[in-house]
């Protein structure tokens, strides 16, 4: 009797266990009934995620899909990581508003050398199989790049959202790029996946592998998507437009990012860059829907964010920090203006107009060293454009703070 109860407790945590995994921040599945039929026997499932290295690190929205892997993983089932080493040199189109540039190998190997142990911050690498798609996809030839071409049509390419709206505008569409779902599905192929994992932005890729697999003969892959989590200005998280949180950014970095994230993203945040329990997010919400003030919640996101990728210890210090530096107005009480005329502006011309440099090599090299800060986080890269909409607080060198007016 002891042995039934225990056995039936088990199997109910499990099924829970299951229904988070096929739910939480899970926009679309394909095919859910099979999939779920799947989970509930028991079969070990191989559970396929591809990354392309086209940057030398991972951000907080990319790190979506590597928490719900770790979930599968938990759950017993075989987690098959692709490092698109060859698929990162062609570009990935997907909900891309320009042609991206074909990377070097070299470029792609400099990338790399860090990845997997941002991604070991997430997944237990020990129990993944870690798999490179240039092992396979190198050795195609014409005739069999030919036969997969077959299974799609230009006007299936060319009605993809992203391609339609470059066509529309006359933006140049490569030929390389139409190639790019034929090898991502090919690495389903390659690897015999029962389910594959991406952003919403993914889906017509993710479908292509079910497409090629037929083709081989496989049985098609599920498909499980993501929601998407956007960057701290509310547009798609991308390193190019400096909007980005990155996993391996340090505590005050990160704390400091959140904190200048809109406030109808905190949901969202909250759901995909935390592991907060759903009941408590709710109660937060209803809370600033009731009057709370968003800024006391955005600490407490912060904090579980710091947590997440660098312990409890870290956040405390982290937040103490930022509490130091804005909340007890450490900066000073009566704060100069900047008043620019665009929101979007490169961090060294608006030191120029700050008149703090007047040579731009100098303030290039002052970003560089970590001397530039926006609402108390650290902007080192001078290529990247700001996104401003007023109201933020500049920190030029060590004693020079200037509120933003557009």
């Amino acid at each position: 009797m002891v042995e039934w109860s225990y056995m039936a407790a088990r199997k109910q945590v499990e099924s829970e266990k299951i229904e988070r995994v096929l739910s939480r921040n899970v926009e679309e599945v394909i095919d859910e009934g099979h999939l779920r039929a799947a989970l509930l026997s028991g079969r070990k499932l191989r559970v396929k995620f591809g990354i392309d290295p086209t940057g030398d690190k991972i951000h907080i929205g990319r790190a979506v899909a590597f928490w719900k892997l770790r979930e599968f993983q938990e759950l017993g089932h075989a987690i098959v990581l692709i490092i698109g080493d060859f698929t990162a040199q062609v570009g990935d189109p997907s909900d891309k508003l320009e042609k991206r540039p074909f990377l070097t190998a070299a470029q792609v190997k400099k990338n790399l050398k860090n990845y997997l142990s941002q991604i070991g911050k997430i997944i237990d690498l020990k129990k993944t199989e870690v798999r490179y798609n240039s092992e396979w996809l190198k050795k195609l030839n014409f005739q069999e790049i030919s036969e997969l071409a077959e299974s799609f049509t230009v006007q299936q390419m060319v009605e993809r959202r992203n391609f339609k709206d470059r066509w529309d505008a006359h933006k140049e569409i490569s030929l390389r790029e139409f190639l790019y779902p034929l090898m991502q599905g090919y690495d389903s192929m390659a690897v015999k996946a029962d389910l594959e994992l991406g952003g919403t932005d993914q889906l017509f890729n993710l479908l292509a592998g079910r497409k090629i697999q037929e083709h081989y003969k496989q049985k098609p892959q599920d498909i499980m998507t993501n929601k998407m989590l956007l960057g701290t200005d509310g547009r798609k998280m991308s390193t190019s437009w400096g909007n980005v949180i990155n996993i391996v950014d340090a505590p005050n970095d990160q704390f400091g990012k959140v904190m200048s994230v809109r406030d109808d993203q905190i949901p969202n945040y909250f759901h995909l860059a935390t592991d907060v329990p759903e009941k408590d997010i709710k109660k937060y919400v209803d809370g600033i829907k009731g009057g709370d003030n968003p800024k006391k919640v955005k600490e407490i996101l912060a904090f579980e964010v710091v947590k997440r990728y660098h312990g409890e210890k870290a956040a405390h210090v982290a937040a103490e920090n930022f509490t130091k530096t804005f909340s007890r107005r450490e900066t000073p009480d009566a704060i100069p203006t900047l008043k620019i005329h665009s929101g979007t502006i490169l961090p060294v011309d608006i030191i120029i107009a700050s008149g703090v440099f007047k040579s731009k090599s100098e303030a290039r090299r002052l970003i560089e060293q970590g001397g530039f800060d926006v609402d108390n986080r650290p902007w080192r890269d001078p290529q990247s454009p700001l996104v401003l909409k007023g109201g933020e607080v500049l920190k030029i060198g060590k004693k020079r703070f200037f509120k933003v007016v557009l």
